[in-house]
């Protein structure tokens, strides 16, 4: 059964870190391309961060460019997104995501569409 499980949310400050996981069952995640989204209330799905099977290539939205880094742990079957300097525009629900297809084409990748397994999400909330 796939299964795609986040972890690592909760409530921080601004300023303050948080590192969410996405431990993976059911695949290999060997041979998949892999991102994080994210959802705030009343606002649509966003792309956050995205990594290629290989890990050659990464991406980043503006908005958290230079604070958040994604990784892939393979043997793990494990996905992360470290969290730094978070504001409280971040807050929202994250969610992991992996495709079996990946094109090295940003309008490709940084859509929605293309990732056929998701988790069920993880909250993030920054507030004082």
């Amino acid at each position: 059964q796939v299964q795609l499980v986040e972890s690592g949310g909760g409530l921080v400050q601004p300023g303050g870190s948080l590192r969410l996981s996405c431990t993976v069952s059911g695949f290999s995640l060997d041979y998949y391309g892999i991102a994080w989204f994210r959802q705030a209330p009343g606002k649509e799905r966003e792309v956050v961060s995205c990594i290629s099977n290989t890990g050659g290539t990464t991406y980043y939205a503006d908005s958290v460019k230079g604070r958040f880094s994604i990784s892939r742990d393979n043997a793990k079957n494990t996905l992360y997104l470290q969290m730094n300097n978070l504001k409280p525009e971040d807050t929202a629900v994250y969610f992991c995501a992996a495709t079996d297809k990946w094109y090295n084409d940003r309008s490709y990748y940084t859509a929605a569409a293309p990732y056929n397994y998701w988790g069920q999400g993880t909250q993030v909330t920054v507030s004082s």
